[in-house]
């Protein structure tokens, strides 16, 4: 199913720019040049996405962010030609997902669309589903799906080891005994070897190009175990 994806921009060169990437990406472009028009689009069209230009005659972008999250969750990105850092800060604190400023490279905006949608899929801005959604440091594991995104980056990962990384996370600030681990992944009471965990643990670290000496997640607490800092 094709993504829905609103652009608002009165600079009709740069609407007409974003329309041309986004619809070479295969999603479905509602270009408008007013705001109004824009908010009337919601009413009547299931949007997935919004592109909103911050600097707007009569209704600037930011008064229709704050329009949309009165009814709407889904990602919103703003444009525009500013700098100051108060505007990210506003933007952000009214319900904004990201912040592109202008000029921008259009295959910057297109990664960002694309990272925001995905983002906004796996977590959906539900609470049950939230339950089964980790996400720090740049990584996002979803229980469900069985999916790690690193740096927005898709990491194949085989069930035994998705049920590793999911635990240590869950279980974050905590060190947790290779037998702990042994237990929990492969249900088996009696622990004979510490072996079988530390090869997992180490194609872990392969897959995500963490390193042993200087490691950003999977920390080995000699003699103990493993533990993923918070």
């Amino acid at each position: 199913m094709k993504m829905n994806i609103l652009v608002l921009d009165d600079e009709k060169e740069i609407a007409d720019l974003i329309e041309i990437y986004l619809k070479n990406e295969n999603y479905n472009v509602f270009k408008y040049y007013t705001a109004s028009d824009a908010l009337k689009c919601m009413e009547n069209e299931k949007i997935n996405l919004a592109i909103l230009d911050v600097m707007m005659p009569e209704i600037d972008g930011f008064t229709v962010l704050i329009k949309i999250r009165e009814k709407y969750n889904f990602p919103v990105i703003m444009l525009t030609a500013k700098e100051e850092e108060i505007d990210k800060i506003n933007g952000f604190s009214l319900g904004a997902d990201d912040y592109i400023t202008k000029p921008f490279r259009p295959l910057e905006m297109i990664a960002r669309v694309k990272a925001q949608i995905r983002r906004f899929m796996l977590y959906n801005r539900d609470s049950k589903q939230n339950e089964a959604i980790i996400d720090f440091s740049g990584m996002v594991i979803n229980k469900d799906t069985r999916q790690v995104f690193l740096n927005e980056k898709n990491i194949l990962l085989t069930p035994t080891e998705f049920s590793i990384l999911w635990y240590l996370c869950l279980n974050r600030g905590k060190v947790i005994s290779s037998e702990e681990l042994f237990q929990k992944v492969w249900g088996e009471k009696y622990f004979n070897s510490n072996n079988t965990v530390m090869v997992h643990i180490r194609h872990l670290r392969e897959k995500m190009e963490d390193s042993v000496e200087n490691p950003k997640f999977i920390k080995t607490v000699w003699g103990v175990g493993y533990t993923i800092e918070k």
